[in-house]
Protein backbone atom coordinates (compact mmCIF):
# COMPACT_ATOMS: atom_id res chain seq x y z
CA UNK A 1 0.00 0.00 0.00
CA UNK A 2 1.23 3.44 -0.87
CA UNK A 3 2.30 5.83 1.86
CA UNK A 4 -0.56 7.82 3.30
CA UNK A 5 -0.59 11.40 2.05
CA UNK A 6 -1.58 14.40 4.12
CA UNK A 7 -3.08 17.62 2.90
CA UNK A 8 -2.84 20.35 5.48
CA UNK A 9 -5.14 23.30 6.17
CA UNK A 10 -3.70 25.45 8.93
CA UNK A 11 -1.66 22.49 10.13
CA UNK A 12 -4.62 20.07 10.31
CA UNK A 13 -4.09 16.74 8.51
CA UNK A 14 -6.78 15.93 5.95
CA UNK A 15 -7.00 12.47 4.40
CA UNK A 16 -8.43 11.41 1.03
CA UNK A 17 -9.67 7.95 0.07
CA UNK A 18 -7.22 7.51 -2.80
CA UNK A 19 -4.17 7.90 -0.59
CA UNK A 20 -5.62 5.72 2.17
CA UNK A 21 -6.13 2.68 -0.07
CA UNK A 22 -9.02 0.24 -0.48
CA UNK A 23 -8.75 -1.72 2.81
CA UNK A 24 -8.74 1.43 4.92
CA UNK A 25 -11.59 2.98 2.93
CA UNK A 26 -13.66 -0.15 3.57
CA UNK A 27 -13.04 0.11 7.30
CA UNK A 28 -13.92 3.80 7.26
CA UNK A 29 -17.14 2.95 5.42
CA UNK A 30 -18.03 0.44 8.14
CA UNK A 31 -17.31 3.13 10.74
CA UNK A 32 -19.74 5.55 9.12
CA UNK A 33 -22.34 2.79 8.94
CA UNK A 34 -21.95 2.11 12.67
CA UNK A 35 -22.17 5.84 13.40
CA UNK A 36 -25.57 6.14 11.76
CA UNK A 37 -26.90 2.73 12.72
CA UNK A 38 -28.07 3.36 16.27
CA UNK A 39 -30.20 6.37 15.42
CA UNK A 40 -31.33 5.03 12.05
CA UNK A 41 -32.80 1.81 13.44
CA UNK A 42 -34.25 3.63 16.45
CA UNK A 43 -36.86 5.32 14.24
CA UNK A 44 -38.39 2.06 12.94
CA UNK A 45 -38.23 0.65 16.48
CA UNK A 46 -40.25 3.63 17.74
CA UNK A 47 -42.75 3.64 14.87
CA UNK A 48 -43.15 -0.02 13.95
CA UNK A 49 -41.53 0.30 10.52
CA UNK A 50 -39.23 -2.48 9.32
CA UNK A 51 -35.54 -2.23 10.28
CA UNK A 52 -34.26 -3.98 7.14
CA UNK A 53 -36.37 -1.74 4.88
CA UNK A 54 -34.98 1.26 6.74
CA UNK A 55 -31.40 0.13 6.18
CA UNK A 56 -32.02 -0.53 2.49
CA UNK A 57 -33.41 2.91 1.75
CA UNK A 58 -30.91 4.71 3.96
CA UNK A 59 -28.26 3.24 1.67
CA UNK A 60 -30.19 3.80 -1.57
CA UNK A 61 -31.21 7.30 -0.49
CA UNK A 62 -27.59 8.19 0.26
CA UNK A 63 -26.45 6.97 -3.17
CA UNK A 64 -29.29 8.89 -4.85
CA UNK A 65 -28.30 12.02 -2.92
CA UNK A 66 -24.67 11.65 -4.02
CA UNK A 67 -25.76 11.16 -7.64
CA UNK A 68 -27.84 14.33 -7.63
CA UNK A 69 -25.16 16.36 -5.82
CA UNK A 70 -22.46 15.28 -8.30
CA UNK A 71 -20.80 13.05 -5.71
CA UNK A 72 -19.28 16.05 -3.91
CA UNK A 73 -21.10 16.27 -0.57
CA UNK A 74 -19.95 13.78 2.13
CA UNK A 75 -23.41 13.33 3.64
CA UNK A 76 -25.15 10.17 4.79
CA UNK A 77 -28.95 10.07 4.75
CA UNK A 78 -30.45 8.20 7.69
CA UNK A 79 -33.86 8.06 9.39
CA UNK A 80 -35.36 11.43 10.28
CA UNK A 81 -36.62 11.90 13.84
CA UNK A 82 -38.56 15.01 12.82
CA UNK A 83 -41.48 12.96 11.52
CA UNK A 84 -41.94 10.82 14.65
CA UNK A 85 -44.85 13.02 15.72
CA UNK A 86 -46.47 12.55 12.33
CA UNK A 87 -46.21 8.76 12.51
CA UNK A 88 -47.58 8.83 16.05
CA UNK A 89 -50.54 10.98 15.00
CA UNK A 90 -51.58 8.67 12.16
CA UNK A 91 -50.47 5.26 13.48
CA UNK A 92 -49.90 5.48 17.24
CA UNK A 93 -48.15 2.45 18.71
CA UNK A 94 -50.16 0.66 21.38
CA UNK A 95 -48.69 -1.22 24.33
CA UNK A 96 -48.30 -4.36 22.23
CA UNK A 97 -46.61 -2.48 19.38
CA UNK A 98 -49.69 -2.77 17.21
CA UNK A 99 -51.54 -0.38 14.89
CA UNK A 100 -49.01 -1.02 12.13
CA UNK A 101 -51.80 -1.35 9.57
CA UNK A 102 -52.04 2.46 9.50
CA UNK A 103 -48.32 3.02 8.89
CA UNK A 104 -48.65 2.93 5.07
CA UNK A 105 -50.94 5.97 5.30
CA UNK A 106 -48.36 7.81 7.40
CA UNK A 107 -45.69 6.85 4.87
CA UNK A 108 -47.78 8.42 2.12
CA UNK A 109 -48.00 11.67 4.11
CA UNK A 110 -44.22 11.69 4.56
CA UNK A 111 -43.74 11.11 0.83
CA UNK A 112 -45.91 14.16 0.12
CA UNK A 113 -43.78 16.16 2.57
CA UNK A 114 -40.82 15.31 0.35
CA UNK A 115 -42.56 17.19 -2.46
CA UNK A 116 -42.05 20.42 -0.49
CA UNK A 117 -38.29 19.89 -0.81
CA UNK A 118 -38.66 19.57 -4.56
CA UNK A 119 -40.70 22.77 -4.76
CA UNK A 120 -38.13 24.79 -2.82
CA UNK A 121 -35.35 23.26 -4.90
CA UNK A 122 -37.10 24.50 -8.04
CA UNK A 123 -37.57 27.99 -6.59
CA UNK A 124 -33.87 28.20 -5.71
CA UNK A 125 -32.97 27.03 -9.20
CA UNK A 126 -35.14 29.77 -10.70
CA UNK A 127 -34.36 32.69 -8.36
CA UNK A 128 -30.85 31.78 -7.14
CA UNK A 129 -29.32 30.65 -3.87
CA UNK A 130 -28.46 34.15 -2.68
CA UNK A 131 -32.09 35.24 -2.36
CA UNK A 132 -32.80 32.25 -0.14
CA UNK A 133 -29.54 32.23 1.86
CA UNK A 134 -29.96 35.84 2.91
CA UNK A 135 -32.50 34.44 5.37
CA UNK A 136 -29.89 32.01 6.74
CA UNK A 137 -26.85 34.04 7.91
CA UNK A 138 -24.37 32.61 10.45
CA UNK A 139 -26.31 34.22 13.32
CA UNK A 140 -29.19 31.91 12.36
CA UNK A 141 -27.44 28.77 11.11
CA UNK A 142 -24.75 28.74 13.83
CA UNK A 143 -27.17 28.57 16.79
CA UNK A 144 -29.35 26.10 14.89
CA UNK A 145 -26.37 23.79 14.44
CA UNK A 146 -25.49 24.18 18.13
CA UNK A 147 -29.09 23.42 19.11
CA UNK A 148 -29.22 20.33 16.89
CA UNK A 149 -26.33 18.80 18.82
CA UNK A 150 -27.63 19.84 22.23
CA UNK A 151 -31.20 18.63 21.67
CA UNK A 152 -29.86 15.26 20.52
CA UNK A 153 -27.80 15.02 23.72
CA UNK A 154 -30.75 13.84 25.79
CA UNK A 155 -31.03 10.60 23.82
CA UNK A 156 -27.29 10.03 24.24
CA UNK A 157 -27.48 10.51 28.02
CA UNK A 158 -30.57 8.31 28.28
CA UNK A 159 -28.76 5.54 26.41
CA UNK A 160 -25.62 5.95 28.52
CA UNK A 161 -27.62 5.72 31.73
CA UNK A 162 -28.52 2.12 30.92
CA UNK A 163 -24.94 1.07 31.71
CA UNK A 164 -22.47 3.83 32.43
CA UNK A 165 -19.50 1.44 32.54
CA UNK A 166 -20.05 0.37 28.95
CA UNK A 167 -20.74 3.96 27.89
CA UNK A 168 -17.59 5.30 29.53
CA UNK A 169 -15.49 2.59 27.89
CA UNK A 170 -16.91 3.58 24.49
CA UNK A 171 -16.21 7.27 25.15
CA UNK A 172 -12.70 6.57 26.45
CA UNK A 173 -11.79 4.41 23.46
CA UNK A 174 -12.98 7.09 21.03
CA UNK A 175 -11.00 9.82 22.80
CA UNK A 176 -7.82 7.77 23.30
CA UNK A 177 -7.76 6.53 19.70
CA UNK A 178 -8.43 9.98 18.25
CA UNK A 179 -5.96 11.91 20.41
CA UNK A 180 -3.12 9.44 20.91
CA UNK A 181 -3.74 6.89 18.17
CA UNK A 182 -1.39 6.51 15.22
CA UNK A 183 -2.17 5.81 11.58
CA UNK A 184 -5.43 3.99 10.97
CA UNK A 185 -6.28 3.82 14.68
CA UNK A 186 -6.51 7.61 14.77
CA UNK A 187 -9.11 7.81 12.00
CA UNK A 188 -11.38 4.91 13.02
CA UNK A 189 -12.04 5.75 16.69
CA UNK A 190 -15.80 5.26 16.37
CA UNK A 191 -15.65 1.68 15.16
CA UNK A 192 -13.03 0.85 17.82
CA UNK A 193 -15.23 2.39 20.50
CA UNK A 194 -18.26 0.44 19.30
CA UNK A 195 -16.51 -2.93 19.01
CA UNK A 196 -14.52 -2.54 22.22
CA UNK A 197 -17.50 -1.64 24.41
CA UNK A 198 -19.73 -4.23 22.68
CA UNK A 199 -17.18 -7.00 23.37
CA UNK A 200 -16.83 -5.91 26.99
CA UNK A 201 -20.60 -5.99 27.45
CA UNK A 202 -20.75 -9.48 25.91
CA UNK A 203 -17.93 -10.74 28.18
CA UNK A 204 -19.73 -9.34 31.23
CA UNK A 205 -22.92 -11.13 30.18
CA UNK A 206 -24.86 -7.96 29.52
CA UNK A 207 -25.93 -8.84 25.95
CA UNK A 208 -28.79 -11.21 25.05
CA UNK A 209 -28.05 -12.90 21.72
CA UNK A 210 -31.32 -14.86 21.56
CA UNK A 211 -32.64 -12.72 18.71
CA UNK A 212 -29.45 -13.37 16.72
CA UNK A 213 -29.85 -17.14 17.04
CA UNK A 214 -33.46 -16.99 15.86
CA UNK A 215 -32.91 -14.61 12.92
CA UNK A 216 -32.51 -15.89 9.36
CA UNK A 217 -29.35 -15.25 7.37
CA UNK A 218 -31.22 -13.90 4.34
CA UNK A 219 -34.53 -12.09 3.86
CA UNK A 220 -36.15 -9.59 1.50
CA UNK A 221 -36.29 -6.10 3.03
CA UNK A 222 -39.44 -4.87 1.22
CA UNK A 223 -42.97 -5.92 2.21
CA UNK A 224 -45.86 -4.86 -0.02
CA UNK A 225 -48.43 -4.49 2.74
CA UNK A 226 -46.15 -1.99 4.54
CA UNK A 227 -45.67 0.34 1.57
CA UNK A 228 -47.52 3.53 0.67
CA UNK A 229 -48.45 1.84 -2.61
CA UNK A 230 -50.65 -0.51 -0.61
CA UNK A 231 -52.40 2.46 1.01
CA UNK A 232 -53.02 4.00 -2.42
CA UNK A 233 -54.41 0.82 -3.94
CA UNK A 234 -56.43 -0.66 -1.08
CA UNK A 235 -56.63 2.07 1.54
CA UNK A 236 -59.01 4.66 2.86
CA UNK A 237 -58.93 7.95 0.94
CA UNK A 238 -59.95 9.97 4.00
CA UNK A 239 -56.96 8.55 5.89
CA UNK A 240 -54.66 9.50 3.02
CA UNK A 241 -55.91 13.10 3.09
CA UNK A 242 -55.64 13.26 6.88
CA UNK A 243 -52.08 11.97 6.70
CA UNK A 244 -51.06 14.56 4.13
CA UNK A 245 -52.57 17.46 6.10
CA UNK A 246 -50.98 16.24 9.33
CA UNK A 247 -47.50 15.36 8.15
CA UNK A 248 -46.78 17.61 5.16
CA UNK A 249 -46.28 20.83 7.23
CA UNK A 250 -43.42 19.14 9.10
CA UNK A 251 -41.35 19.60 5.93
CA UNK A 252 -41.07 23.32 6.73
CA UNK A 253 -39.10 22.40 9.83
CA UNK A 254 -36.98 19.67 8.26
CA UNK A 255 -35.97 21.96 5.39
CA UNK A 256 -34.55 24.43 7.92
CA UNK A 257 -32.70 21.55 9.58
CA UNK A 258 -31.42 20.45 6.15
CA UNK A 259 -29.91 23.88 5.52
CA UNK A 260 -28.35 23.78 8.99
CA UNK A 261 -26.91 20.33 8.33
CA UNK A 262 -25.45 21.33 4.96
CA UNK A 263 -23.94 24.40 6.61
CA UNK A 264 -22.44 22.15 9.30
CA UNK A 265 -20.94 19.81 6.70
CA UNK A 266 -19.60 22.81 4.78
CA UNK A 267 -18.03 24.24 7.91
CA UNK A 268 -16.54 20.86 8.82
CA UNK A 269 -15.03 20.15 5.42
CA UNK A 270 -14.15 23.73 4.46
CA UNK A 271 -16.09 23.74 1.19
CA UNK A 272 -19.16 25.79 0.36
CA UNK A 273 -21.63 23.10 -0.64
CA UNK A 274 -24.46 25.62 -0.56
CA UNK A 275 -22.78 27.21 -3.58
CA UNK A 276 -21.41 24.06 -5.27
CA UNK A 277 -23.13 21.74 -6.05
CA UNK A 278 -25.82 24.07 -4.76
CA UNK A 279 -28.59 24.10 -2.17
CA UNK A 280 -31.11 23.28 -4.89
CA UNK A 281 -29.30 20.00 -5.56
CA UNK A 282 -28.95 19.01 -1.89
CA UNK A 283 -32.65 19.71 -1.31
CA UNK A 284 -33.54 17.76 -4.45
CA UNK A 285 -31.47 14.79 -3.28
CA UNK A 286 -32.89 14.84 0.24
CA UNK A 287 -36.46 15.28 -1.00
CA UNK A 288 -36.33 12.52 -3.61
CA UNK A 289 -34.65 10.14 -1.16
CA UNK A 290 -37.46 10.80 1.34
CA UNK A 291 -40.16 10.25 -1.28
CA UNK A 292 -38.68 6.96 -2.50
CA UNK A 293 -38.02 5.64 1.01
CA UNK A 294 -41.49 6.52 2.27
CA UNK A 295 -43.29 5.02 -0.70
CA UNK A 296 -41.59 1.67 0.03
CA UNK A 297 -42.32 1.74 3.77
CA UNK A 298 -39.12 3.22 5.18
CA UNK A 299 -38.79 6.37 7.34
CA UNK A 300 -38.07 9.79 5.86
CA UNK A 301 -34.41 10.42 5.12
CA UNK A 302 -32.32 13.30 6.35
CA UNK A 303 -28.68 14.34 6.30
CA UNK A 304 -27.16 12.77 9.40
CA UNK A 305 -25.37 14.76 12.07
CA UNK A 306 -23.74 11.61 13.44
CA UNK A 307 -21.77 11.23 10.24
CA UNK A 308 -20.87 14.92 10.22
CA UNK A 309 -19.41 14.29 13.68
CA UNK A 310 -17.35 11.42 12.25
CA UNK A 311 -16.04 13.75 9.52
CA UNK A 312 -14.97 16.29 12.12
CA UNK A 313 -13.33 13.61 14.23
CA UNK A 314 -11.47 11.67 11.55
CA UNK A 315 -10.62 14.42 9.03
CA UNK A 316 -11.50 12.02 6.19
CA UNK A 317 -13.85 14.05 4.00
CA UNK A 318 -13.87 11.99 0.81
CA UNK A 319 -17.53 11.29 -0.22
CA UNK A 320 -16.41 7.87 -1.47
CA UNK A 321 -16.17 6.72 2.15
CA UNK A 322 -19.82 7.70 2.71
CA UNK A 323 -20.87 5.84 -0.42
CA UNK A 324 -19.11 2.74 0.89
CA UNK A 325 -21.15 3.03 4.08
CA UNK A 326 -24.30 3.23 1.93
CA UNK A 327 -23.31 0.07 0.04
CA UNK A 328 -22.72 -1.78 3.32
CA UNK A 329 -26.13 -0.65 4.59
CA UNK A 330 -27.78 -2.00 1.42
CA UNK A 331 -25.97 -5.34 1.63
CA UNK A 332 -26.75 -5.85 5.31
CA UNK A 333 -30.42 -4.95 4.80
CA UNK A 334 -30.83 -8.38 3.19
CA UNK A 335 -29.60 -10.13 6.35
CA UNK A 336 -32.03 -10.21 9.30
CA UNK A 337 -29.28 -11.87 11.34
CA UNK A 338 -27.02 -8.83 10.92
CA UNK A 339 -29.88 -6.54 11.88
CA UNK A 340 -30.33 -8.68 14.99
CA UNK A 341 -26.63 -8.44 15.87
CA UNK A 342 -26.79 -4.66 15.71
CA UNK A 343 -30.13 -4.70 17.49
CA UNK A 344 -28.47 -6.55 20.39
CA UNK A 345 -25.83 -3.84 20.72
CA UNK A 346 -26.01 -2.30 24.21
CA UNK A 347 -27.80 1.02 24.18
CA UNK A 348 -24.96 2.32 26.34
CA UNK A 349 -22.52 1.67 23.47
CA UNK A 350 -24.66 3.78 21.14
CA UNK A 351 -25.03 6.37 23.88
CA UNK A 352 -21.31 6.69 24.54
CA UNK A 353 -20.41 7.09 20.90
CA UNK A 354 -23.33 9.45 20.26
CA UNK A 355 -22.32 11.61 23.22
CA UNK A 356 -19.08 12.44 21.44
CA UNK A 357 -20.65 12.85 18.00
CA UNK A 358 -23.49 15.11 19.16
CA UNK A 359 -20.97 17.28 20.98
CA UNK A 360 -18.97 17.54 17.77
CA UNK A 361 -22.06 18.87 15.98
CA UNK A 362 -22.53 21.66 18.53
CA UNK A 363 -18.82 22.44 18.38
CA UNK A 364 -19.09 22.87 14.61
CA UNK A 365 -21.89 25.40 15.20
CA UNK A 366 -19.74 27.36 17.65
CA UNK A 367 -16.87 27.33 15.16
CA UNK A 368 -19.20 28.56 12.42
CA UNK A 369 -20.14 31.59 14.53
CA UNK A 370 -16.57 32.36 15.58
CA UNK A 371 -14.92 32.02 12.20
CA UNK A 372 -17.56 34.05 10.36
CA UNK A 373 -17.02 36.79 12.96
CA UNK A 374 -20.61 37.28 14.06
CA UNK A 375 -20.76 40.55 15.98
CA UNK A 376 -22.30 39.89 19.40
CA UNK A 377 -21.80 43.51 20.39
CA UNK A 378 -25.03 44.07 18.46
CA UNK A 379 -28.18 43.47 20.50
CA UNK A 380 -30.07 42.07 17.49
CA UNK A 381 -27.56 39.24 17.14
CA UNK A 382 -27.66 38.42 20.85
CA UNK A 383 -31.48 38.32 20.81
CA UNK A 384 -31.62 36.11 17.70
CA UNK A 385 -29.09 33.61 19.02
CA UNK A 386 -30.64 33.58 22.49
CA UNK A 387 -34.16 32.84 21.27
CA UNK A 388 -33.03 30.16 18.84
CA UNK A 389 -31.14 28.32 21.58
CA UNK A 390 -33.71 28.74 24.37
CA UNK A 391 -36.72 27.83 22.23
CA UNK A 392 -35.00 24.89 20.52
CA UNK A 393 -33.65 23.36 23.72
CA UNK A 394 -36.44 24.42 26.09
CA UNK A 395 -39.29 23.09 23.96
CA UNK A 396 -37.39 19.88 23.26
CA UNK A 397 -37.03 19.19 26.99
CA UNK A 398 -40.52 20.37 27.92
CA UNK A 399 -43.25 17.94 28.97
CA UNK A 400 -44.92 18.12 25.55
CA UNK A 401 -41.66 18.08 23.60
CA UNK A 402 -43.23 20.22 20.87
CA UNK A 403 -45.49 23.19 20.18
CA UNK A 404 -48.74 22.55 18.36
CA UNK A 405 -51.90 24.21 17.12
CA UNK A 406 -55.21 22.95 15.86
CA UNK A 407 -56.10 23.04 12.16
CA UNK A 408 -59.74 22.09 12.25
CA UNK A 409 -59.73 18.73 14.00
CA UNK A 410 -56.06 18.12 13.25
CA UNK A 411 -53.18 19.03 15.53
CA UNK A 412 -50.04 20.31 13.83
CA UNK A 413 -46.91 20.03 15.96
CA UNK A 414 -43.49 21.64 15.56
CA UNK A 415 -40.32 20.46 17.26
CA UNK A 416 -38.15 22.76 19.33
CA UNK A 417 -35.61 23.00 16.51
CA UNK A 418 -38.37 24.00 14.09
CA UNK A 419 -39.76 26.71 16.41
CA UNK A 420 -36.30 28.07 17.23
CA UNK A 421 -35.19 28.09 13.62
CA UNK A 422 -38.35 29.74 12.30
CA UNK A 423 -38.16 32.36 15.08
CA UNK A 424 -34.54 33.12 14.20
CA UNK A 425 -35.32 33.43 10.51
CA UNK A 426 -38.20 35.83 11.12
CA UNK A 427 -36.29 37.97 13.64
CA UNK A 428 -33.28 38.23 11.37
CA UNK A 429 -35.54 39.38 8.54
CA UNK A 430 -37.40 42.07 10.52
CA UNK A 431 -34.88 43.42 13.03
CA UNK A 432 -32.81 46.41 11.85
CA UNK A 433 -29.03 46.33 11.58
CA UNK A 434 -28.47 43.43 9.19
CA UNK A 435 -24.83 43.38 8.05
CA UNK A 436 -24.86 40.09 6.17
CA UNK A 437 -24.64 39.34 2.49
CA UNK A 438 -24.26 35.83 1.11
CA UNK A 439 -20.93 35.50 -0.68
CA UNK A 440 -20.27 32.95 -3.43
CA UNK A 441 -16.50 33.23 -2.98
CA UNK A 442 -14.38 30.32 -1.80
CA UNK A 443 -14.92 29.30 1.83
CA UNK A 444 -12.52 29.99 4.61
CA UNK A 445 -10.25 27.16 5.69
CA UNK A 446 -12.64 25.79 8.27
CA UNK A 447 -16.01 27.30 7.48
CA UNK A 448 -18.33 28.48 4.76
CA UNK A 449 -17.47 32.03 3.76
CA UNK A 450 -20.59 33.89 4.84
CA UNK A 451 -19.17 37.34 4.15
CA UNK A 452 -20.25 40.15 6.48
CA UNK A 453 -20.45 43.65 5.12
CA UNK A 454 -20.54 47.15 6.56
CA UNK A 455 -18.90 46.65 9.94
CA UNK A 456 -18.31 49.73 12.06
Amino acid sequence: MSEKKKITLDGTPIYDAKSLGVPRVLVLGVQHMFAMFGATILVPMLTGLDVSTTLLFAGLGTLLFHLLTKGRVPAFLGSSFAFLGGYAAIAPMDAAGGNRALLPYACFGVACAGLVYLLLSLLIKIFGTGKVMRFFPPIVTGPIIIAIGLTLSQSAIDNCSGDWLIAIVAIALVIICNIWGKGMVKIVPIIIGVIGSYVLAAVLGRVDFTAVKEAAWFGLPIHWEQTAFWALSDGDMSMLVTSVLTIMPIALATIVEHIGDVSAISSTVGKNYIKDPGLNRTLLGDGLATIVASMFGAPANTTYGENTGVLALTKVYDPLVIRMAAVFAILFSFSPKFAAIIGCMPTATCGGVSLVLYGMISAVGVRNIVETQVDFAKSRNVIIAALILVLSIGINYSAAGSVGFMLGELKISFSGIAVGALTGIVLNAVLPGKDYKFDDDNPKHTGVDFAVRGRN
